[in-house]
């Protein structure tokens, strides 16, 4: 009697990327990888809003390697670092680590795939993406803590 053990990886009828292993086809996106690691945001919809929902299933040994990198990339000082605070006062910790981890797929993905190196873009870009903004934001905190704010542009020597 024949075990299903006793399967080749071309005769593998599950939905499982070991499916392509013997035509060795790379994923076509960042999309379908980030997918397949179990790290795209759920998509939970009704009447028109978009509900919470969790991660979809994936690779939960990849998912979790991603969740430890994200955690130690959150006590640098680097672009994904300040992904993830600014996400986490919003959504919390964990939505976060979720968030930064399918970022660093992504960012994976495109270096092995482009071969170029990984460009940082710093812990400051989200401010510098709309000063006027950041600005407006600074000033209303501080005038609700009892500040009187004047701006003047500073000299550059």
């Amino acid at each position: 009697m024949a075990s299903n053990h006793s399967l080749h990886q071309s005769e593998c009828r599950c939905h499982h990327p070991c499916r392509n292993w013997d035509r060795h086809e790379p994923l076509p996106s960042a999309k379908h990888l980030a997918s397949w690691a179990g790290v795209c945001p759920g998509n939970k919809q009704s009447a028109g809003k978009r509900l919470k929902n969790g991660i979809t299933k994936g690779n939960p040994y990849l998912r979790a390697v991603l969740a430890e990198v994200v955690w130690g990339i959150t006590r640098t000082d680097t672009y994904l670092a300040a992904q993830y605070h600014r996400l986490a006062r919003r959504k919390g910790k964990r939505r976060a680590v979720m968030a930064v981890a399918h970022s660093l797929l992504v960012i994976i993905y495109h270096v092995l795939r482009e071969k170029k190196p990984y460009e940082e873009l710093g812990p400051d870009y989200f401010d510098q993406l709309d000063t006027e903004r950041t600005q407006r934001y600074y000033v209303r905190r501080l005038e609700q803590l009892g500040f009187n704010v004047e701006l003047a542009p500073a000299h550059i020597a």
